[in-house]
């Protein structure tokens, strides 16, 4: 059995600090009732809603009933599907856990959700997370789909507004799901996150990738408009969306298209429209569809303004495949809108193939950089292509004085000192006592400004969120400062420990214990999921009307899982 260890020292550098370990001491008595009674309701609730694929799936991946899952159990499963599984804290980064998926690693969070929060909770647990996500792992064409979907996640373009949302929302998870926050803690972080989600700011790119994996992911359908079944985990994991979501008279169904980008979610609240797909061929199909539009893919001038709009850290890729990391601040175009020069701000990083070049990294480029782009005249290929030999004969050569006019009007004029050449390729000419000067004159680069790196290439074919190498530039230093707390756990729910322990020892040996289920019955003070537990292994009447006189004076989500516990158990029995 490959230990979580080993799994960690797998991922690249700069994926380890989002890892957590699984202390599986650290689940209580309680915590493993919660899963139990949770796991069981789903699959009996779901029983009709469901996919197929996600009751094989549960088994499969290593996701039973009865207690909370060992990650390594879990891997063990997963491997024989391509896949592995990490534990983490948690909400991740958006872009951090699209490259998780990217490299065939599911993350799952290490918490269950408390015994106060059993019907819905904000923050990511472990019932989400692996009983809702890994099942469909075992259909290959959704696998594929997944994967495919970091892959494109990884290198969408966020914006600072998108960042700003993912701090308010995981703060709002950590302060809902611990017992200690005041009622001001949870209003003022609610506050938070609505002003965030109705500032009028254009969702970029991570934002409609996110969109899209909510409603399908998460949220999605698969079927017709009149016959579908779920398959987005989070509706298989909620006790109550999955029942209500089934109710066409109060949430919508349609079609899932690129459309489902024009909608907006919201994190907080039941949704009132679902997509429905026909296929997890579909599903690769809508994806497919929106990514071939992606800067990415699309590179050229517009991808580079929207990256200049979005403000955040971009890697921009010349046809030479040299790399420039950093945040985009001028875009130059010629009269045909074709980019000629570009500039970025602060820390840069150059790089190719994902690997920062030597004595390139955000400390040499702190205050930015810039390079034209395009061709030069009388030159009939792009200057990447040529050899030195031939470089030579259009006298550029090292140590010598160089002048290279563009066809976009850009002067580049200066003493050449290097060349950096990757697989046969020209890709960075440093020039010293170097002058760049548009077709107008003005001044690009000034030579008391040290040495000129250029970057060579006629076009830049991909804009990508983040940095080309973020072992060398890390987009995220480190997770948040605030992490999900442990549950607060009162003296009193601590003292049942005992009874949860012994009750799961009765229902594993099949043995009786009378006078424990008459403690039970006669304290009043016990937790009702203890009182569940115990009515059923002894099929007390007693205990069920108590049962029922708790679900009558409770909250409405009380009410629900003890009404949903004991119809299922009447249906087991019948």
């Amino acid at each position: 059995m490959i230990s979580q260890q080993d799994v960690i020292a797998q991922l690249p550098a700069h994926l380890q600090p989002f890892v957590a370990i699984q202390d599986y001491s650290a689940y209580s008595p309680r915590d493993h009732a919660v899963w139990r009674f949770l796991l069981h309701q789903l699959r009996y609730s779901l029983r009709d809603s469901a996919h197929p694929t996600y009751f094989d799936g549960l088994a499969r991946t290593g996701i039973g009933l009865e207690a909370i899952p060992r990650i390594e159990e879990i891997n063990l499963c997963l491997n024989k599907l391509g896949w592995q599984a990490v534990a983490v804290d948690g909400f991740l980064p958006p872009a951090v856990f699209m490259e998780f998926q990217a490299r065939k690693v599911l993350a799952i969070a290490l918490n269950i959700r408390s015994f106060e929060h059993m019907l819905y909770t904000p923050a990511p647990d472990i019932i989400h997370e692996s009983a809702g996500h890994a099942p469909f792992l075992v259909d290959i064409d959704y696998a594929e789909f997944l994967q495919r979907f970091g892959e494109l996640g990884m290198q969408a373009i966020a914006n600072d507004h998108d960042m700003a949302i993912y701090e308010a929302v995981r703060q709002l998870s950590i302060v809902k799901e611990d017992g200690n926050s005041s009622t001001a803690d949870i209003a003022s972080a609610e506050a938070d996150v609505e002003r965030l989600q109705n500032m009028k700011v254009a969702p970029s790119e991570a934002n409609l990738l996110a969109r899209l994996h909510w409603w399908t992911v998460e949220y999605g359908l698969v079927g017709e408009l009149s016959d579908y079944t779920i398959y987005g985990a989070g509706l298989l994991s909620s006790l109550s969306e999955s029942q209500s979501c089934l109710d066409d008279r109060k949430v919508d169904k349609r079609a899932l298209t690129l459309h489902a980008l024009n909608t907006a979610y919201d994190i907080t609240a039941p949704q009132p429209q679902l997509f429905v797909t026909q296929s997890c061929r579909h599903l690769s199909q809508v994806l497919e569809e929106y990514g071939r539009h992606m800067c990415c893919y699309r590179g050229g001038a517009s991808a580079l303004e929207e990256a200049m709009t979005a403000g955040t850290v971009v890697t921009s890729t010349y046809n030479s495949g040299l790399q420039v990391a950093g945040k985009i601040n001028r875009v130059l175009t010629d009269p045909v809108g074709n980019a000629i020069y570009i500039n970025t701000e602060g820390p840069t990083q150059l790089a190719y193939e994902g690997a920062e070049l030597p004595g390139h990294g955000i400390q040499y480029h702190a205050q930015g950089f810039g390079s034209p782009i395009g061709r030069l005249r009388a030159m009939e290929r792009c200057l990447s292509d040529y050899t030195v030999d031939e470089l030579k004969r259009h006298h550029i050569e090292i140590d010598t004085q160089v002048t290279l006019h563009f066809l976009s009007g850009i002067t580049v004029q200066g003493t050449l000192t290097a060349i950096v050449r990757r697989h046969q390729r020209n890709i960075l000419f440093s020039f010293e006592d170097c002058t760049v000067s548009d077709v107008e004159g003005n001044v690009l680069f000034d030579p008391s400004w040290g040495t000129f790196d250029m970057a060579i290439g006629d076009t830049v074919v991909s804009v990508a969120g983040g940095s080309a190498d973020q072992t060398a530039y890390p987009m995220y230093k480190a997770p948040s400062h605030n992490v999900t707390a442990a549950q607060a756990v009162s003296d009193s729910a601590r003292a049942q420990f005992e009874l949860y322990t012994r009750l799961r020892a009765l229902r594993e040996t099949q043995n009786a214990d009378p006078q424990l289920i008459e403690h039970i019955l006669h304290n009043d003070t016990l937790d009702w999921l203890v009182k569940f537990e115990a009515y059923e292994i002894s099929h007390s009447d007693a205990l069920k009307q108590q049962l029922n006189d708790i679900a009558a004076s409770n909250s409405d989500d009380v009410r629900v899982l003890i009404e949903g516990g004991l119809q299922r158990l009447a249906a087991v029995t019948t």
